[in-house]
């Protein structure tokens, strides 16, 4: 991965850790001539177990970089993040595209034939009142079985994603949704996605994953080309992080097929 010097008015994208590398691929493949800044905070990653304050603290200092490099736009692409942060983020850069992610359940109801649906989320994503009122506004059409994952996103953000310990862990996480006969699971965290061949055999062929990236994606780009930045091609996505520079930049080559520049976050 060879150093460049980024593009200005980049799309600021920012998770825990390594999860939102998720959405970062589908915002690649949805505007492929973007730039492109991402941040892990993998120094306090997960975010799943810390506090409100905790997360809100985080994401106001990572989007203050983020903005300060010239991001145009931010994507929050942590759903505990997004619960916990993104109405104060809002609040504080009101003229600032924000775009956050949320667990699919509207797209999950739209899906199922059985009425009953699973969501594998952390226990900071599940415990929040956004989940809450999302829960809520799903009615009494469909029912929910949400199934916490403490310790998932961890074992996922040290890169290696078929190891016999994630498989158990994958296989303790649906185990409960297998016993509730969904037929519709929601990866309710965006490190999810690069688990979802374990997910789905562990749920079996009959059962339908939803992912949300896309539509997240989708979502920014509509937001993205409505903005005033200024166009430039962009061929490598920065990527920055607040822990191992060596570790990001082995999973990034592993995981993502564009070229990236990975540095030390200063946030």
């Amino acid at each position: 991965m060879t150093p460049e010097t980024p593009a200005a008015d980049p799309i600021g994208v920012f998770d825990s850790g390594l999860g939102g590398l998720s959405v970062l691929r589908a915002l690649r493949r949805q505007l492929p001539q973007a730039p492109l800044r991402y941040l892990a905070d993998s120094a306090n990653a997960p975010y799943g177990d810390r506090s409100e304050a905790f997360i809100v603290e985080r994401s106001q200092r990572i989007a203050q970089h983020l903005v300060a490099h010239g991001a145009k736009l931010l994507v929050v692409a942590c759903n505990t993040a997004t619960a916990a942060a993104v109405a104060s983020l809002r609040e504080r850069w009101p003229a600032l595209p924000i775009v956050g992610v949320e667990p699919g359940l509207k797209p999950a109801a739209t899906a199922t034939h059985s009425g009953r649906i699973g969501v594998l989320a952390t226990t900071g994503t599940l415990r929040s009142e956004k989940f809450r009122q999302l829960l809520a506004r799903q009615g009494d059409a469909v029912r929910i079985t949400a199934q916490p994952c403490p310790g998932l996103a961890d074992l996922i953000e040290r890169g290696a994603l078929d190891t016999p310990e994630l498989r158990a862990m994958v296989e303790r996480c649906c185990a409960p949704l297998r016993e509730a006969d969904v037929d519709t699971v929601v990866l309710g965290c965006t490190h999810y996605p690069f688990v979802q061949h374990l997910i789905a055999a562990a749920m079996g062929p009959q059962v339908l994953i939803i992912d949300t990236a896309d539509a997240v994606a989708r979502r920014a780009a509509q937001l993205w080309q409505a903005t005033e930045a200024a166009p430039a091609a962009a061929d490598v996505v920065t990527l920055e992080t607040t822990g191992d520079v060596e570790s990001l930049r082995r999973v990034a080559a592993s995981w993502l097929s564009f070229r990236c520049e990975v540095r030390a976050a200063d946030a």
